[in-house]
């Protein structure tokens, strides 16, 4: 028994003193996580691969990929135009983004349009302004609605307003030197329809490269310059800030009244009285001047060769011409004076010549002169 004993308590110790060879299945078993480590490399010693270029316009990658989905034929198309392009530094601009690009250009330009035509159009219906007022209107009404375009395009195309930054500084140099006078001239149309000193409609007087004076009626106020179109049709675009900083001759900024002067010049033998009383029968006779206030002649001064006046009458349509006033008066004080006898002098000179040898001597010889003529044409001479 105490043989049998011993062998068995040796055993064990055996067994624990020997480990027993491992077989190569328990090896690959026992060791999954060493043998991973030992095939991934090591994250410091391995280079991060090259990130592609972001494209700046986001929009057209998520087009692409709403196009793709649809159609494979489309896809595979987009994907070759856009694989032509060019990366400046993160920035990847190919020939798809550009496609897409003006694409959205194009329609923020024809959606801003129909817009700001719907807006005026809605903005005349639904309210009752004055001409300045609704000109006001429609600028700020247009102004917001190019806004509002300009923001939903750039937010359609996605685009990385930090890839801008880099040309920021040479905008706003565009802006303050450039289109300095650009945005100088919208502010000033906006203050001048804001103070209502021009509005469409007004008749303004305007001077030509040359210095000489006409007038026009303001057609329109635009962004940038007021057109005036005169009797000739001739169409000036002024800028607006000329308009604001210089001297304007309105005609019809607080009243449409306007006094045309009409000038007539009779003989010193007329009866003044009668020449009054038939230069205000032919202004009165003429259908544009008012009948209040009423005509007026004022005697102006006597000239060298007649008696001066001036017929003062009123209009309240300047727009449709003064000169033509002038003539009517002008033609219907004709007949007048003819049937009263009213003479209209034309200029005279009397000439005194002064008695001296010269002069006696001039007169000799025309006298000799015209003896010999009158000699030479007597009874025997040739006819």
């Amino acid at each position: 028994m105490r043989a049998g004993q011993s062998s068995a308590t040796a055993a064990p110790a055996a067994e624990t003193a020997t480990p027993a060879p491992a077989t190569p299945a328990d090896a690959t078993a026992a060791s999954p996580i060493d043998a991973t480590a030992a095939a991934a490399p090591d994250p410091l010693l391995t280079p991060l691969p090259e990130a592609p270029g972001e494209d700046a316009v986001t929009g057209a990658d998520a087009l692409k990929e709403a196009v793709t989905d649809r159609s494979m034929t489309a896809g595979s198309i987009i994907d070759r135009l856009d694989a032509f392009g060019v990366t400046l530094g993160d920035t990847r601009v190919s020939l798809w983004s550009v496609l897409v690009v003006a694409l959205v250009i194009g329609g923020v330009v024809l959606f801003a349009r129909i817009a700001s035509r719907v807006a005026n159009n809605l903005l005349h219906r639904l309210t009752r302004l004055t001409p300045s007022q609704a000109v006001l209107g429609e600028k700020l009404v247009t102004i917001a609605v190019w806004t509002l375009a300009v923001l939903l395009g750039i937010d359609v195309l996605g685009i990385d307003l930090t890839a801008l930054t880099v040309f920021s500084g040479a905008f706003g140099l565009a802006i303050g030197f450039g289109l300095q006078k650009t945005f100088g001239n919208l502010i000033a149309g906006i203050i001048l329809l804001m103070d209502r000193s021009i509005k469409p409609g007004d008749v303004i007087s305007v001077a030509d490269q040359a210095g000489n004076s006409t007038f026009g009626q303001i057609r329109k106020i635009g962004i940038r310059a007021v057109s005036v179109v005169t009797r000739d049709e001739k169409e000036y675009l002024i800028p607006n800030e000329n308009l604001m900083i210089n001297q304007v001759e309105n005609w019809s900024y607080s009243s449409r009244q306007v006094r045309v002067q009409v000038p007539v010049g009779i003989s010193y033998q007329c009866d003044i009285g009668v020449a009054e009383e038939l230069m205000l029968e032919a202004a009165r006779a003429c259908k544009r001047v008012l009948d209040t206030p009423p005509p007026s002649v004022w005697l102006t001064g006597y000239g060298e060769s007649s008696v001066d006046f001036i017929i003062h009458c009123w209009i309240v349509d300047p727009e449709d011409g003064v000169g033509n006033i002038r003539s009517e008066v002008l033609k219907k004080l004709w007949w007048l004076f003819q049937d009263k006898g009213i003479e209209i002098p034309f200029p005279q000179r009397d000439i005194n010549l002064r008695d001296n040898e010269a002069f006696r001597a001039l007169l000799a010889a025309l006298s000799e002169r015209r003896g010999a003529q009158d000699g030479g044409m007597g009874p025997g001479a040739p006819g």
